[in-house]
């Protein structure tokens, strides 16, 4: 193995081990008004693609809760029209016109 690669293999391994650092944070719950909340890490946030006002959406799974920013419902239901949309091909052709 060359010298660059062993150098780049050890920073990967380096950014990999503060990235699980960050991710493996432990949060807190606090109060906000009736409510409790948790605030998310500032790497979290980037790494969900979302920011202040945005929506997230959790769901139960086998092996705990997820927490997304994607509408599992949504996807659901573009499956559903993607099997309609091949299946009925001809007939929205002829609705098109």
């Amino acid at each position: 193995m060359g010298v660059c690669r062993y150098i780049y293999l050890k920073l990967a391994e380096s950014a990999t081990r503060r990235y699980n650092l960050r991710m493996n944070a432990t949060l807190k719950i606090t109060k906000v008004g009736n409510s409790a909340g948790v605030v998310l890490p500032k790497e979290l946030l980037a790494r969900l693609r979302v920011g202040i006002g945005d929506t997230l959406h959790v769901t139960e799974a086998p092996d705990g809760i997820r927490i997304s920013a994607a509408d599992p419902d949504f996807a659901a239901q573009m499956e559903a029209a993607e099997q309609i949309m091949r299946r009925d091909r001809n007939v929205l052709r002829a609705l098109a016109k």
